[in-house]
């Protein structure tokens, strides 16, 4: 059986992008089938990836009859979108989006960290803003995934407690280590345990002029120290400093296991989480 055999990897970005991407989304899925993958999200920072997903799988059908391989997408709230804009959440979960994440690259924070002004603001005076409450009740009704994308640490907690409230079911904070995050483990345990969110770790982060750093050894720690049903494992792959997806995504399992992780743990983190969050397991 291929190690790979029935994951599911809820972060890959693809092209066409306005960045240089390893892999196109057919390539991707091509590579996925060839792996026996359950499942990918592709994701942007530009543009909604659903309608481009949704045609992967038209295409999928037709070379590859036999598998049940699926590509899915989300939006991204940044700027291009127009923000925290309800209309464009709306047709996108109307379309088949599976995952709504908080601004990224043009969230405030991320301009902040980046000695920007501007950017998207999420959480103002201790507060999330209003913008927000209408999009958390459309997540809710779709039961889509909320995913905290490129907000601060503090921001999160801030935001996940009025999801909660809003009978939002599915909130992932995505990539805590990240140091535009920058979630300290203290507070990776004290979010999981006070509003029981999945982490999701990815395989790499960039640390400035485009060199990047492995996270597999920092996640291996949270990991142990949290447990692993409360994670996600996924990539965030796709940039051209770091290998092809399915070279990453081969590489992570493989130091999970050296790490001593028990297969059961494995696809804990790997198929049976963010299955759930796709409503596929």
């Amino acid at each position: 059986m291929l190690q790979t055999e029935g994951i599911v990897d809820l972060h890959i970005h693809s092209a066409p992008d306005i960045r240089e991407r390893r892999l196109n989304d057919l390539e991707l899925m091509e590579a996925a089938v060839r792996m026996k993958v359950r499942s990918i999200v592709i994701k942007s920072h530009n543009v909604p990836t659903m309608d481009r997903a949704t045609l992967v799988n038209i295409v999928c059908k037709d070379r590859h009859p036999d598998s049940d391989f699926q590509m899915f997408g989300g939006i991204a709230l940044n700027q291009s979108v127009g923000g925290l804009n309800p209309f464009a959440v709306e047709k996108a979960l109307k379309l088949g989006a599976k995952i709504v994440w908080l601004p990224t690259n043009t969230a405030a924070n991320h301009y902040k960290k980046s000695q920007k002004s501007g950017g998207v603001e999420v959480v103002q005076d201790g507060k999330v803003v209003k913008e927000l409450l209408p999009i958390l009740n459309l997540i809710k009704e779709y039961n889509a995934v909320f995913e905290t994308g490129h907000i601060s640490a503090e921001e999160c907690f801030y935001v996940v407690e009025v999801a909660r409230n809003a009978g939002v079911q599915k909130i992932v904070i995505t990539h805590p280590e990240f140091h535009i995050v920058g979630m300290t483990l203290e507070q990776q345990k004290r979010i999981v345990k006070d509003y029981d969110v999945l982490l999701e770790r990815e395989y790499a982060q960039p640390i400035g002029g485009g060199v990047y750093k492995k996270n597999l050894p920092d996640n291996v720690i949270a990991m142990r120290e949290i447990g692993c049903e409360h994670f996600i494992v996924s990539t965030d792959s796709g940039q051209m400093q770091n290998p092809p997806w399915y070279e990453s995504i081969v590489e992570y399992i493989n130091y999970l296991s050296d790490a001593g992780f028990t297969q059961e743990e494995i696809d804990m983190m790997t198929k049976v989480n963010p299955s759930k969050m796709l409503d596929i397991l």
